[in-house]
């Protein structure tokens, strides 16, 4: 009876946590849900035990937290119920693993020895770093639900700069232990010298808040497109002469903004098709459109033809999505699961991923870092470009999530790049959350979802980087290795303390 109270606190601890993101912004939330899990696997009797609390926990987060993936396969995929459900289950199940993994890890560490409410404490921290850097590259990444990013509006949002989002869940990872650790059955002084890292690292991200990596410049008037057409008839004919139709008439009023941004896709079909009416909508003396679009290139000696993702800008240069949403944008292992899918009638889009190490694009005489829709939520992939960049952008198509917890997840996602990068971010979707954030990663303002509209406002260059943008490797891993050096090292001057002559009189 204890084990299935432990493992039901488990669900719940892991469903707990997306209620610290957006859209319920309750950031205790988050730490009540890893200082739950904390206290269970402590108590775990056995690695199995450990794994299996673990990956419960990965349920419930997923389970609750992704659950905007069932309205993009069974409403806008349009397959049944059941088959949706399965898809998803199985995603939720698969993707817990990796929870799993963490929780037979932590069980592991302390079986060696390395035990204490402090070595606990660093070693589930050092984890869920762990497993949250590896969500950014295992099996192309899924970085979603970081618990970093449920305090992007409190103090702990000043490590941002410094070690990105990773930074910031390990410094709210950390106090969430260090309170258990406050109410657990030890001497006071240990209970005060936990409290008091609490206090260090909540005045720390404070203090490094109020640092200013970044210096603005140049001030930029931009409108933002949120053309808000429905998703079950955009890439039909009628559903072209609508888009060409609400975009031009949208636009008219602003194209003297320095840059003009329409959405990822704007207009449903291949950009040769459409780029003579685009330009000729375009006045003399317009600002520089930047639009999301479908791009497909013919090799000249195969005939073969290769189709992209796409941003384009009128001030220069195009950009080629690099992160392909996998089962969206092109069908993994598609040798082994073509057939499959067939079955069921889905249609899996065979697009190229873009190169790495592009340049940014240019807009309003300006260095522009950008991001389709999900490649935003890859931090290292928007610093690479952000370094040599003046401003960031992003557009999307979140139309596919409906109206899930998906798009304000994506958002705030959105405003952490920002903030990481001490960069303007402006963010152009088809139906919403179209907005603008400041460098410090604060919604300046925001069209609100299901309208039809244009944002207009103003947006500020910004010279200088922050830490985070600077660093040629990802801060986390750095701190992951310095980590996995520390407990070698224990171990093996524990080894040799045992084999000692000494030891052995």
């Amino acid at each position: 009876m204890a084990a299935l109270w432990a493992f039901a606190l488990a669900l719940g601890a892991g469903a707990l946590l997306p209620l610290g993101l957006a859209p319920f912004d309750m950031p205790p939330c988050a730490l009540a849900s890893a200082g739950a899990l904390f206290v269970l696997l402590r108590r775990a009797a056995t690695g199995r035990r450990a794994f299996l609390l673990g990956w419960l926990f990965g349920v419930g987060k997923y389970g609750v937290g992704a659950s905007w993936i069932y309205v993009s396969i069974e409403v806008y995929g349009r397959v049944s119920p059941p088959f949706a459900a399965a898809v998803v289950a199985t995603f939720v199940a698969g993707l817990a693993l990796v929870n799993g993994v963490g929780g037979w890890a932590f069980h592991r560490l302390r079986g060696a020895g390395v035990t204490g409410p402090w070595s606990d404490v660093l070693q589930f921290a050092w984890i869920w770093l762990a497993l949250e850097w590896a969500l950014t590259w295992l099996l192309t990444g899924f970085p979603w639900l970081f618990a970093g990013y449920a305090f992007l509006d409190t103090p702990l949002a000043g490590y941002a700069p410094i070690g990105g989002v990773h930074a910031v869940s390990l410094a709210a990872v950390l106090i969430a232990t260090l309170l258990v650790c406050v109410v657990l059955p030890q001497r006071l002084a240990a209970r005060t010298s936990a409290l008091g890292a609490v206090a260090a690292i909540w005045a720390a991200g404070w203090m490094l808040g109020h640092i200013d990596w970044t210096a603005r410049g140049e001030k930029r008037a931009v409108a933002l497109v949120q053309g808000n057409l429905p998703q079950d008839t955009k890439w039909t004919p009628a559903g072209l002469r609508l888009a060409l139709e609400r975009y031009e008439a949208l636009s008219a009023p602003v194209w003297r903004s320095a840059i003009v941004v329409w959405p990822e896709a704007a207009i449903p079909a291949l950009h040769r098709h459409n780029a003579a009416r685009i330009a000729a909508m375009r006045e003399d003396g317009a600002g520089d459109l930047v639009l999301g679009a479908a791009v497909a290139e013919e090799d000249p000696a195969t005939g073969a033809v290769t189709y992209y993702n796409a941003a384009l800008s009128t001030g220069g240069g195009s950009y080629r999505k690099r992160h392909l949403v996998p089962f969206g944008e092109y069908l993994p292992w598609h040798g082994l699961l073509g057939d499959a899918f067939a079955l069921f009638n889905l249609s899996m889009t065979n697009i190229t991923p873009g190169a790495a190490g592009q340049p940014p694009l240019r807009a309003a005489g300006l260095d522009v870092a950008m991001a389709i829709c999900y490649e935003v939520a890859y931090p290292r992939t928007v610093a690479a470009q952000a370094r040599r960049s003046a401003l960031l952008a992003t557009v999307s198509n979140d139309t596919w999530f409906g109206a899930s917890i998906g798009p304000p997840q994506h958002l705030q996602i959105a405003r952490m790049r920002a903030l990481e990068n001490g960069r303007f971010l402006l963010r152009a979707t088809n139906n919403g959350i179209t907005a603008i954030v400041d460098e410090r990663g604060r919604v300046v303002a925001r069209l609100p979802q299901f309208t039809t509209g244009v944002l207009t406002g103003e947006v500020y260059a910004t010279a200088g980087a922050t830490p985070f943008a600077r660093a040629a490797v990802s801060p986390a891993a750095v701190l992951l290795a310095l980590g996995l050096a520390t407990v070698l090292v224990r171990r093996w001057m524990r080894r040799r303390k045992a084999d000692s002559p000494v030891a052995d009189a």
